[in-house]
This record gives structure tokens, C-alpha cells and sequence, in this order.
């Protein structure tokens, strides 16, 4: 399709380790359109950032991308090599991590970092870098642009340094930007700043934003899909709404009920009961079985596929009717 900036079929990252092989990413497939944000949801260790690493190619030993295709605008990145590769890096997909502390050089002013960007993907000279530096930081909205192109990380704060990330990000005006849990390390007034950021940049230049979160107050604030992760799967994917509304998976229902419900404060947390399985023991069938109230002997031996229940809403479940019915 001619607005789909990104499509991933079937990748598969694992980690080698003495203990065995670790599917931290196992056999997942999605597609991001211009001027959409697809949210990538999960607990903590379900493969999130490891997917993001995995467009990057990125992954360090002992991890490795065992198979699958990454295209984006039609060109195979596990294709490429690694010179090419790290040509596509910063200019055609670029990454905002989630630390901006450690993810900027301390030793290295802002200029020195950003310019940097310039002058490795486009033919200009040092002046013109600087200059567009300069435009760039203002975009993003930091007050004095050229005085902060002076500073040391460590002399601005948390959420000057994450608009300075995306700066950076943005430089060469990417089509795929990757944006690895942005709003965590900041306050919450500069979250909602972040956010509405990103989503006024993504209209502005045409982008495509994969968005990975573990708080869904962000993709309801932020996204147009979103995409459920649980132990490297993807288990249910949809349009925000659709999901909210009606989520089809036991996991992702679970979730969904695990939010604080501010009009009754008091009310005591649900929780998903259980824990979940070791990358390196996975069972042969479905993930959450070991944790799902629906499971049944069928999902211990049978791994479910995504299947599509409703326009653009897909579920992996065996049972995902019954739940619908509960």
C-alpha cells in the first residue's frame, strides 16, 4: 500500500544464552501508515524495546535477529548491510529513547551532538548544520535555541533534554519515528507537552510514529492503533477505540481493569494473578495460559494466531467470544 511507511512480517529476535535460547521477540507482524501512531503496549520484559531495537538492527550479542522481514518504504532493512544500514539510521527511521540523561553525550554540548547529525547524512557545511540546528530546536519548542546549542546536557532539564532528543531524531525528517517510552523519566505537566509534541510534528512532516508505552493513558492521549504485547507476542491489535471498548483478550482485559479509577479512589487495584513464563519456557500453545481464567487444555497445546474479529481489530484467542460474553 502506497501511505504504509512500515511493515513487518514474522520477526523473530532471540538472545543465546548458557541456559539455552530466549525468544525475546517471537514471530510478530504489523504495518504502520504516514501520519499514524501505532502504540506498542506491555508490562516490562514482554519485548518491546527489543522490537524497536530489532527495526534499528541494533541488537547486541547474544541477541540476534533469527528471522523476518522489516520494510520500510518498500526496502528490506535486514537486507542491507551494515554501512548502508547505518546510513538509514537518523535519517529515514530515527529513535527518541526513553532516558535522556544517558542517551546524550555529558562531555559534548547540545551543538556539538546535533550539528553532528547534519553533517553526517547531509552535504552541508559546518555553518549551514548550525543554522539548522538552531530552526530545528525552536520547532520543537526550546525558548533561546541558540543558547541552549552552548549547553551541556546535565544544564537543562529533564523535558528540555527529551525536546532535544527529538530534535536530533528529527533532523533529517525520517519517516519512521521511534519513540521508546518518552514520557517516563519526566514530570507529568511536561508529559502531556511530549506528547502533543510528537503528535503536532507527525502531522507536520508526514511521519509515521511507533509509539511504545507501558501506560495506556498515553495511548489513549496519543495513539490512532495500538498493539498489545504479552511474553514477545502480539496478542491483540486495533484501532484505540475498538480496544478500549472492547478488548478481546483476557490479557489485555486485564490491563484495562488494572487502571486507577479516578472517580473512586478508594477502590482496591485488580491484579493478573500469576507470573509471567520464562523467555527460555515458553509452553507450546498460548503464553498466557498459565494466567488466563478462559484457558483450556486446547490453548495449552495450540498456539493461537491473530485473527481478525472486527474491521482492523485482531485477536490471538481461542476464546476470545467467551470473553466477550462475560
Amino acid at each position: 500500500m502506497p501511505d504504509t511507511v512500515l511493515h513487518v512480517t514474522k520477526l523473530r529476535t532471540v538472545f543465546d544464552t548458557q541456559d539455552g535460547k530466549a525468544v525475546a521477540v517471537n514471530n510478530i507482524s504489523f504495518s504502520i501508515s504516514r501520519g499514524e501512531t501505532l502504540g506498542l503496549v506491555g508490562e516490562s520484559g514482554c519485548g518491546k524495546t527489543v522490537t524497536a531495537l530489532s527495526l534499528l538492527r541494533l541488537v547486541r550479542k547474544p541477541g540476534r535477529i533469527e528471522a523476518g522481514n522489516v520494510f520500510l518504504n518498500g526496502e528490506n532493512l535486514l537486507e542491507l548491510t551494515e554501512n548502508e544500514m547505518r546510513d538509514r539510521r537518523g535519517n529515514r527511521l530515527s529513535i527518541v529513547f526513553q532516558e535522556p540523561m544517558s542517551s546524550l553525550n555529558p562531555v559534548f554540548t547540545i551543538g556539538e551532538q546535533l550539528i553532528e547529525t547534519y553533517l553526517h547524512h547531509l552535504d552541508v557545511s559546518r555553518s549551514i548544520a548550525k543554522q539548522r540546528a538552531i530552526e530545528m530546536l525552536s520547532h520543537v519548542g526550546i525558548p533561546h535555541p541558540a543558547f541552549i546549542l552552548r549547553a551541556y546536557p546535565h544544564q537543562l532539564s529533564g523535558g528540555l533534554r527529551q525536546r532535544v532528543l527529538i530534535a536530533m531524531a528529527l533532523a533529517c525528517v525520517p519517516s519512521l519515528l521511534i519513540a521508546d517510552e518518552p514520557t517516563t523519566a519526566i514530570d507529568v505537566t511536561v508529559q502531556i507537552q511530549i506528547l502533543r509534541l510528537l503528535n503536532r510534528l507527525k502531522n507536520e512532516f508526514g511521519m509515521a510514529i511507533l509509539l511504545i508505552t507501558h501506560d495506556l493513558g498515553v495511548v489513549a492521549e496519543s495513539c490512532d492503533r495500538v498493539a498489545v504485547m504479552y511474553a514477545s507476542n502480539i496478542i491483540e491489535t486495533g484501532p484505540v477505540k475498538s480496544i478500549f471498548q472492547m478488548p478481546s483478550h483476557p490479557y489485555t482485559s486485564g490491563l484495562l481493569k488494572s487502571i486507577p479509577a479516578v472517580h473512586s479512589p478508594k477502590a482496591r487495584l485488580r491484579i493478573i494473578p500469576g507470573q509471567v513464563p520464562q523467555p527460555m519456557n515458553y509452553p507450546p500453545g498460548c503464553n498466557f495460559y498459565s494466567r488466563c481464567s478462559l484457558a483450556t487444555e486446547h490453548c495449552l497445546i495450540h498456539n493461537p494466531i491473530l485473527e481478525k474479529i472486527h474491521d482492523g481489530h485482531e485477536v490471538a484467542c481461542w476464546n476470545w467470544r467467551q470473553l466477550r460474553n462475560t
